[in-house]
């Protein structure tokens, strides 16, 4: 989901919560300049198609024809650009299950609306930033790999909440800890995309989250 808009959610006709976007600046990206927000999301996009390796400060300015020089004004490496986009992302994702929340609605609609949000992003033929970026944990700046565990921290501890919900209303069950649960939605979501991602296929990403959620759904 682009990072450079902000979210609103709304009910569908299903009952299922879906996020849509709009014009707005996220809060992340407020404070930024123009220049500073186009090179947060060129970053953004180079990082979904080929991953943190696959590009260079030379891409960025080259696509954006700035030069060098420009880009170590607002950002004095690709290390310090990577950490600033997760940054950015991090309050961009908080942006939208805060509206998630907003909605008041039920555990399970408010599943399938970050369900969605994934969906969306495979309908652009890109892949999740943290998916992408922890492919490449290990060859992270530290900064950045301390960054990537809070965008991941952030899922979890909201996907806790939801879990929680669901067994209160009788809509979710699961086996175990919450925490496990939690962390099986995040792995189920992230691994659908990756399998999803070559083929462009949107209908087997959907066919994997469907039965993690049939799986999980309480008695009818």
């Amino acid at each position: 989901m682009p990072m450079t808009a902000a979210v609103k959610a709304r009910r569908g006709d299903d009952g299922h919560i879906r996020v849509r976007e709009t014009e707005m600046t996220p809060r992340a990206t407020r404070s930024r300049s123009g220049t500073a927000a186009m090179i947060l999301a060129t970053a953004e996009e180079f990082i979904q198609l080929k991953g943190y390796g696959g590009f260079s400060y030379a891409d960025v300015a080259a696509e954006l024809k700035i030069t060098k020089a420009a880009l170590h004004y607002h950002f004095p490496g690709k290390a310090e650009l990577g950490e600033a986009l997760i940054v950015a992302w991090t309050a961009r994702f908080a942006d939208t299950l805060a509206a998630l929340d907003a909605t008041g609605g039920p555990a399970l609609s408010r599943l399938h609306g970050y369900i969605d949000m994934h969906a969306q992003i495979l309908r652009t033929r890109k892949m999740c930033l943290c998916c992408m970026l922890a492919a490449e944990y290990q060859t992270l700046p530290a900064p950045m790999r301390a960054a990537l565990v809070k965008l991941f921290d952030c899922c979890q501890v909201w996907l806790e909440g939801i879990v929680e919900q669901g067994r209160s209303e009788g809509t979710l069950r699961h086996v175990g800890a919450v925490r496990d649960t939690a962390l099986l939605i995040v792995s189920a979501l992230e691994g659908a995309m990756l399998l999803a991602g070559p083929r462009g296929d949107i209908e087997r990403f959907n066919a994997t989250v469907t039965s993690m959620v049939a799986a999980m759904k309480g008695p009818e």
